[in-house]
């Protein structure tokens, strides 16, 4: 499935639960009185919250997706969206990256930045690859050892 298609379509979704069905829950929960034990009310208030940061997450997302040509990301090597598994020579130890935009970027959940010195490391290339990273501390060696690309992905 196109990924800007399923990003449209829980968009949708979540503006639907966020416009008309959270509303009424809350007018509905409001009709039962007192709000401070309200137990229907503060869930619809906490949903409608999370309702909405997903939807401006993903509303950001698609503006991102749209800025992006699937076509010019290779489907053999390392681009935006991969996900790579590589062995850290030095400390032999396999670690898994996904190469994302720098909004998305969390390196503590192993999503880094294409502009990063990992990332720009890794672009182009492809599994079998050993690849030296200058990182501030120091230099590591990263052997390519397994690639998904984000075409590999949509199907």
């Amino acid at each position: 499935m196109d990924i800007k298609k399923k990003l449209q379509d829980e968009i949708d979704a979540l503006s639907y639960e966020l416009h008309n069905q959270l509303p009424m829950e809350i007018r509905r929960a409001r009709e039962h009185g007192d709000l401070s034990e309200n137990a229907e009310y503060h869930a619809a208030k906490e949903r409608q919250g999370m309702v909405n940061a997903r939807l401006n997450q993903l509303v950001r997302r698609l503006a991102e997706m749209s800025m992006v040509d699937l076509d010019k990301i290779p489907r053999d090597r390392v681009g935006l969206g991969s996900e790579v598994a590589v062995l850290d020579v030095k400390k032999d130890e396999e670690i898994t990256y996904t190469l994302v935009t720098s909004e998305e970027a969390d390196a503590s959940s192993g999503r880094i930045s294409t502009s990063s010195p990992i990332g720009r490391g890794l672009i182009g290339k492809e599994v079998g690859d050993v690849v030296k990273v200058t990182i501030p501390g120091g230099v590591r060696e990263f052997e390519i050892l397994k690639l998904t690309t984000i075409h590999d992905m949509l199907g």
